[in-house]
């Protein structure tokens, strides 16, 4: 026989009534203990397969077309729209000129003066790349939903274990959610990165950015040439090439019997550089298969700083359209770091 329960009604946050707005916490909305254990957040359950496949390896995989939409891949989307409609966000990212600039590697530009002008300063040494957290300086707990500075469409931020508040460093077990994001997730255009204390990191608070493009980065395209590896790597699946002809050197790491056994070589090397104080980025690419490693300079990073700001001033003072003189300086940058770095 068939019965009939009575239920409560599950709505959306779209769907339910916010017609009385009760003010909780400090009133910032903010992820301190003050206002996260009431804000309504979306929750996302993954199921922790440490052995599941890292799926199709092969290097033109990024070249497919994308899978169809995913769940994770609308909230995504769905929770940043919101906010963008809501006025959360300090500047309008889907109004910045965005171009790709013709030549061999197709570098992609975007003129983003609100990130730029209103960007909180960094509040620690950039010589250093492992720092003890500092609860005294910014934080992601004390950032409010209004403060906002995205780099581009659908950008988010991945923050492990956001109340233990660690510090800016890579772990196995937040690299391996990273990795995982990514693969579940779905979608080649949606890019996770992380950026090392010293490699323009700003904010000493562990954590990945991610957002979507739906353009190939020039480096996804470059050339790769495989190394010789450790036996360790080899029987796990895990293969490592260099980039080949391409203005920066880095790693490619793809394979791997397992989403674990890609995610423990990438965290192991990068481990190891952050230990011996030396810098590095981190892009992870193709749904989770392909992992960029860049190994960074101390010294050269505070010349491109220094570049950075001398050509925003530029940008600012200088008769000439903005943007045509933007293009030439990146052009000459290219060209610099090129040289610079064989």
């Amino acid at each position: 026989m068939l019965t009939i329960k009575m239920v409560a009604t599950v709505v959306s946050n779209y769907q339910e009534d916010c017609s009385e707005i009760v003010e909780v916490g400090c009133g910032r909305n903010c992820l301190g203990n003050c206002c996260l254990p009431v804000l309504k957040l979306p929750l996302y359950a993954i199921k922790k397969d440490r052995e599941g496949s890292t799926g199709d390896n092969s290097a033109n995989s990024s070249k497919e077309q994308p899978q169809p939409t995913c769940f994770l891949h609308n909230l995504l989307l769905g929770e940043w729209e919101d906010r963008m409609n809501r006025g959360l966000f300090r500047y309008d990212v889907t109004t910045c000129e965005t171009k790709v600039i013709p030549g061999e590697y197709a570098f992609i530009v975007q003129l983003n003066e609100g990130r730029h002008l209103m960007k909180r300063p960094t509040e620690f040494r950039v010589d250093q790349v492992l720092q003890p957290f500092d609860d005294n300086k910014f934080n992601f707990t004390k950032v409010g939903q209004a403060e906002v500075s995205p780099i581009e469409y659908g950008h988010v931020l991945l923050i492990p274990r956001l109340l233990v508040r660690l510090p800016q460093r890579i772990d196995h077990e937040s690299f391996w959610l990273a990795l995982y994001l990514a693969k579940e997730a779905a979608d080649p255009f949606f890019r996770l990165g992380y950026n090392s204390l010293g490699a323009f990191a700003t904010i000493n608070h562990l954590h990945f950015q991610a957002y979507y493009l739906p353009l190939p980065f020039p480096v996804e395209k470059a050339p790769t040439s495989r190394i010789v590896t450790v036996k360790g790597l080899q029987d796990r699946g895990v293969m490592v090439s260099e980039l080949m002809n391409y203005p920066v050197r880095g790693l490619v790491f793809e394979g791997g019997k397992s989403v674990q056994d890609l995610s423990n070589a990438v965290a192991s090397s990068c481990i190891f550089l952050q230990n011996n104080n030396i810098p590095f980025n981190v892009l992870i690419s193709d749904s989770g298969r392909r992992i960029f490693l860049f190994l960074q300079v101390i010294l050269l990073l505070l010349i491109m700083n220094i570049c950075f700001h001398l050509v925003v001033y530029c940008l600012e003072n200088a008769t000439h359209p903005r943007l045509s003189f933007f293009h030439r300086y990146v052009l000459t940058m290219s060209k610099f770091f090129s040289i610079l770095l064989g």
